[in-house]
């Protein structure tokens, strides 16, 4: 029996199947509940379907009208099919065209940083490959043949590439220029990339275009001075949404508090751009206990997702980088690169040092030391975030 918009609106999405209207047009329900038009003929002697959009977009009314069009296509002896792709060719239906079509959509509201780093990727690891071969006609394996080279490179950066370009194609099926998304075709066709560990780019080069974006993030001013304090402090995620403005002494550059694993005092030697983002931040949440307070209430510091969320906003994937990460990433970079002594990085940390009569040591060890290393640890990741290319040189 024909559809209706009654039995389309009460339609169950649990079980994958094919629901008839007639004459090949027939409604998809796939296994993740997508709801697909979908359109069954033949052509010269084969079957082929077509895609006429999803439900509840494409509307019953507007998908019998599709149908009928592409009816009268094949009576005339056009193939549907054949008909889209050219009329997507004649469009500008490149990978490149449409690609570079979506960035410019997305970028009002992307980061500076983030869309600087997508186009790259898109510029050095895709376009040379797929760039002006027609979207309509990009095949699952061809794709995976592509995301594979960057697979052998960097696992983390072919997840992102996989990911960008399901969201070129998604962008190309709303506008026309293709049927489906092959991306989604690959869904488990790469290892998954899971090292053990929060995700910690340890290697300046990965980490670079990481603080860009994250220094180019715009939103609430307490979200946004969070997410360029983190890298400077690298303190556990808890600890720095909970600080409290009578634990901070801008003056003394100090920040003191209780750390949360070990429960024992704790000092924070600020460097000069921490200071300048808390003084900076100081007249909007000054008034409030918290530095960083909800949104929803000054009383309350900001949710547990807060900060994470504007890393995922600002296009940085939990394969690349996580708040906690942050941490590794300076006790990496700061004994290899910058070559400070062990024992300062772990009291800077909080964790549990003694010293030879294992007594552990109290808030204020080496503090001289760990002022100077958070001043020069600052002053790197702003060379690393302003310059293109900082070599990584492990010390000797």
């Amino acid at each position: 029996m024909p559809l209706t918009d009654v039995a389309l609106r009460s339609l169950k999405t649990d079980v994958p199947r094919k629901i008839f209207d007639g004459r090949g047009l027939y409604l998809e329900v796939t296994a993740a509940g997508s709801r697909l038009w979908r359109m069954k003929y033949r052509f010269a002697g084969k079957e082929k379907r077509l895609s006429l959009g999803s439900y509840p977009e494409v509307s019953l009314k507007a998908a019998r009208a599709a149908h009928a069009e592409k009816l009268a296509l094949l009576a005339r002896g056009i193939d549907p099919s054949a008909e889209r792709k050219s009329a997507a060719n004649a469009t500008g239906g490149s990978f490149e065209t449409v690609a570079r079509e979506w960035i410019a959509s997305r970028e009002p509201i992307w980061a500076p940083g983030n869309t600087a780093r997508i186009k790259s990727l898109f510029e050095n690891d895709l376009f040379p490959y797929l760039g002006s071969r027609p979207l309509c006609e990009i095949t699952a394996p061809e794709l995976l043949v592509t995301i594979r080279r960057i697979e052998r490179r960097v696992l983390e950066r072919a997840h992102r590439a996989l990911m960008n370009c399901g969201q070129v194609f998604r962008y190309g099926v709303a506008t026309g220029r293709c049927e489906r998304n092959p991306a989604a075709d690959l869904r488990g066709a790469l290892p998954p990339y899971k090292s053990g560990h929060f995700a910690a780019p340890t290697d300046p080069k990965l980490l670079a275009p990481l603080l860009r974006a994250m220094y180019s993030y715009e939103g609430t001013p307490a979200v946004t001075a969070a997410l360029r304090l983190a890298p400077l402090v690298f303190v556990r995620p808890g600890e720095l949404r909970k600080a409290e403005w009578a634990d901070v002494d801008l003056d003394a550059a100090e920040w003191r508090y209780v750390a949360s694993k070990t429960k024992v005092p704790h000092l924070v030697p600020l460097a000069r751009q921490a200071v300048e983002i808390l003084r900076e931040l100081l007249p909007v949440t000054g008034r409030s206990r918290f530095v960083f307070p909800s949104a929803r209430s000054k009383d309350r510091p900001m949710s547990d997702n807060a900060v994470l969320a504007a890393l995922r906003r600002s296009e940085i994937s939990k394969e690349e980088l996580s708040g906690h990460g942050l941490r590794a990433t300076a006790r990496t970079i700061l004994d290899e690169v910058l070559s400070f002594r062990p024992d300062i990085i772990e009291h800077q940390l909080a964790h549990v040092v003694k010293d030879p009569n294992g007594r552990a040591y109290n808030r204020t060890a080496h503090i001289e030391e760990r002022r100077r290393m958070m001043q020069a640890w600052a002053d790197y990741l702003d060379t690393l975030r302003r310059a293109e290319v900082v070599p990584f040189a492990k010390r000797a």
